[in-house]
């Protein structure tokens, strides 16, 4: 199975079945113990097992078919806000979903800006990847159609201020 083919049948993907499984575990939060980081790991707090009690949401990175990551935009910080972070929050008509975008926040939950240098915003700088350090919700959500993306990356499950 490859980024857009299609086989004699109609397939949904991987990433489509990845995203429905993650929806599934976050909806059914239990207290089985477990372990493990890929994606399809229940219950939820597997990724990471310290905070097990306390999770709701299973965060999320999506690669193109060039490998780079998806990234959508949010409201409410300074010059940059874009994110390649993401919860699912409904998956519907066959492949489709609802993904909240969330902040990504580094030392002291400060707002971890991944966009390139001041002359070239529109790229996500990978090395400020690595100062991600937590995620908080926004309040912005993007439509997406699952069958699209070639990959999918869970990065943690942690705990999400949803109200």
């Amino acid at each position: 199975m490859g980024c857009g083919k299609r086989t004699g049948h109609h397939t949904s993907g991987c990433v489509c079945d990845v995203v429905r499984a993650i929806l599934d575990i976050q909806e059914n939060v239990h207290d089985d113990c477990g372990c493990g980081s890929n994606c399809f790991m229940e219950p939820l707090g597997s990724i990471r097992p310290h905070m097990k009690d306390r999770v709701n949401t299973r965060v999320f990175v999506l690669k193109n078919a060039d490998g780079s990551p998806f990234h959508a935009f949010f409201k409410g910080c300074g010059d940059a806000c874009v994110s390649i972070y993401f919860r699912v929050e409904e998956v519907f008509d066959n492949c489709c979903a609802t993904l909240r975008v969330l902040k990504p926040l580094g030392h002291e939950r400060h707002p971890v800006d991944l966009t390139g240098d001041k002359k070239d915003k529109c790229c996500i700088d990978l090395n400020k990847v690595c100062k991600v350090e937590d995620f908080e919700a926004t309040n912005d959500c993007v439509t997406v159609d699952l069958s699209c993306f070639c990959a999918i990356q869970c990065i943690e499950d942690v705990n999400i201020d949803l109200c």
